[in-house]
């Protein structure tokens, strides 16, 4: 098991409050984290991203973005990072989480350089275990 001090912080950006919910569980069962934000839409993460560009404690390790959201979705979410990751103190790695099977979908996250993997919802413990190094 990880340290505590050492366990990443890990970022849900999603409407559904069941799929945070879920994930959040999940999450902690892999032993790996206990660290988890939880934002509803892109515009709330990137306002604690802002917030918090200086203190590598608090940014997120992982993030797992949502693509379609209220407010600000997963792809207005990308475009803003891109703009204002260099302030960051830390690098994250971005997974696109969704339960779209459409295949522009795919090849708009895989094709984005901030974009890690796309994962379809709904997403195993052996799947967080795994994007976790777990």
């Amino acid at each position: 098991m990880i340290e505590p001090s050492s366990q990443p912080v890990i970022a849900v950006v999603d409407d559904d409050s069941v799929f945070q919910f879920t994930t959040s569980r999940m999450l902690k069962a892999t032993k790996l984290t206990n660290n988890i934000l939880q934002f509803s839409n892109g515009q709330m993460a990137l306002d604690f991203l802002n917030h918090h560009a200086a203190n590598p404690t608090k940014l997120p390790d992982i993030i797992f973005l949502d693509i379609n959201m209220p407010v600000t979705d997963g792809w207005m979410f990308l475009d803003e990072f891109q703009k204002m990751k260099e302030k960051f103190s830390k690098k994250a790695r971005i997974y696109m989480v969704s339960s779209s099977i459409d295949p522009r979908d795919l090849n708009r996250a895989r094709s984005n350089p901030e974009v890690s993997d796309y994962v379809e919802k709904p997403v195993s413990l052996t799947k967080f275990s795994e994007l976790l190094g777990g």
